[in-house]
């Protein structure tokens, strides 16, 4: 698949025949002599379709996460349009179907509390309905993994369209990164270096175009990891949003899902154990997002593939970061994909990934790989010249976090990476906001920030509050970065010496729920450890004392969560939504 810098060459993967109508799943919605074939048929009619533009031929459910209010998605509507393009010229049939959409931008408390309602609703659209197989249209952070997981669930030939990044930013001769930039020239205000004028100039430089995040946050970090596992079309994850390669790929997408479903290449062929483990290699070798370790543990379970907390520390033992990506490095996705994409990528990787797997394009990731190169050695480093010689995320251990936390060690100060200090705890982000510039609190850079109450069920959703901010008044003197810790999660975009995930949470009585203002906290990235220095007696003293919250929710969407969520690490999926076991094809007939 050798190709210019830029472009994108499709491999149309093994062609084994073209099924017969009747062995399509369509068939049993449209092909039998019934009286609720009949009604389907009259239905579609209704439709305005003729008989020969569907009957016969493979259905593909275009799942598109298309919304106004989705700057990340809100060209997904004219790449639907390409999706079905492609479909029809292959010989399908394409049905769209509005889904969630998930912004990251403007739902609140965080999108994290609905991922698993996009998934639930991917996985009951695709169960219920006359479909083959299916495009599923996303990118903006969680609305990766809740496609995905659903859709595993349901096991269909399937295909992923990335979303895209957005351009660079720009601002007085400055290429910003959305997210970073936007946290570092906050930070800049709260100290008095810019003033109003320049922030409103700011806001109309940071985010220039449609697409989600240009940074390796969370989003790219996701669908790079979907690219990775072997389903979207090679080099999709960084093909900019706007850029016309954006909308070929969507149409070789269409064109690509006709041939999978007659190839019966479901997603439990390509979501193996293999491929999680590589999708990790990448992520970590990538600098990706901490977010990328709930959400890869999370979907990984939905294909039966028990990936855990230990299998992300033991890759990232064995690849470095070659990524020279914000937040951890200097470029951005537009550089990446320039320089090669993923593909480009993983050709540095080949010693520690398993390449005899398919993908939806080829029948070997081998053959994917096969001729690429890499354009910029200073994007996409030799492993002779990394960014980091181990992955860009470190999971801890340790008396404060018996169930493991995490840390981005690569986006934090070297300095900050062994650390004792006392703690400066907040109960919640809202007294943290209204306090944390308060003289008073005598915070000082030795000083550890520790926020509880902000996990899966006491955010609740873990919202992405774990870049606690540092006091103005330290901002002022030059401080930038502090050791911060909370079981919640923070943006894929955000950097500093910030442990999250702490498990168990707080609200469910974790031993964050028992730390004091003044305990001693130590940090070793280096040994994975995170140590409260409270003796045992002591803790248990507290335990006794500790009482519980208050249940948030009585009834709706929220009680069902807080009845069903588990633990960050193990991927805050629904309970009843990750067990094992079977779900039966609905009767059509």
């Amino acid at each position: 698949m050798n190709s210019r810098a830029g472009d994108i060459a499709y491999g149309t993967g093994e062609g084994r025949g073209r099924k017969a109508p009747e062995e399509l799943r369509s068939h049993q919605w449209y092909g039998t002599d019934g009286l609720r074939s009949f009604s389907h048929r009259a239905r579609t009619r209704q439709l305005g379709y003729l008989p020969e533009e569907h009957l016969g031929k493979p259905v593909i459910a275009v799942l598109n996460t298309w919304s106004d209010i989705n700057p990340c998605h809100v060209h997904l509507r004219d790449r639907a349009q390409a999706v079905k393009r492609g479909v029809w010229q292959a010989g399908g049939f394409p049905l769209e179907f509005p889904v969630s959409t998930l912004s990251e931008t403007f739902q609140k408390p965080t999108p994290m509390l609905y991922r698993n309602l996009l998934a639930m609703e991917t996985e009951e659209l695709l169960r219920s309905y006359p479909v083959d197989g299916a495009v599923l249209l996303g990118g903006c952070d969680k609305s990766t993994p809740a496609l995905l997981m659903g859709a595993a669930s349901v096991d269909l030939p399937t295909i992923f369209v990335p979303a895209g990044p957005m351009l660079p930013g720009h601002w007085r001769n400055e290429v910003l990164g959305s997210g970073t930039d936007m946290w570092k020239y906050w930070d800049e205000k709260r100290a008095g270096l810019i003033g109003d004028c320049e922030l409103a100039e700011l806001e109309s430089g940071l985010a220039r175009s449609p697409g989600h995040c240009m940074t390796m946050g969370t989003a790219s970090t996701l669908t790079a990891a979907a690219e990775t596992l072997g389903v979207t079309m090679p080099g999709a994850s960084s093909i900019p949003a706007v850029d016309s390669g954006h909308d070929r790929m969507a149409a070789a997408s269409g064109l690509r899902i006709v041939d999978l479903v007659h190839q019966d290449l479901r997603l439990s062929r390509l979501l193996t154990r293999e491929a999680y483990e590589d999708a990790v290699a990448a992520v970590l070798a990538l600098g990706g997002s901490t977010n990328a370790v709930i959400h890869l543990i999370a979907m990984a379970g939905r294909s039966q593939v028990a990936l855990s907390l230990d299998d992300f520390d033991r890759i990232a033992r064995t690849v470095p970061v070659l990524a020279n990506l914000r937040p951890g490095g200097r470029h951005l996705m537009e550089d990446f994909h320039f320089a090669g994409g993923l593909p480009a990528f993983l050709s540095r990787l080949t010693d520690v990934l398993h390449l005899d797997r398919p993908t939806v394009a080829h029948p070997t990731l081998r053959a994917q790989l096969d001729g690429v190169r890499v354009h910029n050695d200073d994007v996409i480093r030799p492993r002779t010249n990394p960014l980091a010689d181990e992955g860009g995320v470190a999971v801890l251990r340790g008396n404060l976090c018996p169930d493991g936390a995490v840390i981005k060690h690569i986006a934090a100060e070297p300095h900050l990476l062994k650390h004792t200090g006392p703690a400066v705890v907040f109960d919640d982000y809202r007294t943290m906001q209204r306090t944390i510039d308060d003289p008073e609190l005598g915070i000082t850079p030795h000083h550890v920030l520790v926020l509880r109450n902000a996990g899966p069920l006491g955010g609740p959703g873990m919202p992405e509050y774990g870049m606690l901010p540092i006091p103005e008044y330290l901002l002022k003197q030059g401080v930038r970065d502090m050791v911060r810790l909370s079981d919640a999660r923070m943006s894929g975009t955000s950097y500093g010496a910030c442990v999250l995930h702490i498990a168990p949470e707080s609200y469910v009585g974790g031993p964050l729920a028992l730390v004091r203002t003044g305990d001693a906290i130590s940090l070793d990235v280096a040994a994975r450890s995170l140590q409260l220095d409270v003796s045992e007696e002591e803790l248990a003293r507290r335990r006794a004392a500790w009482t519980p919250p208050p249940q948030r929710y009585t009834r709706g969407y929220g009680a069902l969560y807080q009845e069903q969520i588990t633990q960050a690490d193990t991927g805050c999926d629904f309970a009843f939504l990750a067990a094992a076991g079977d779900v039966p094809d609905p009767y059509a007939g």
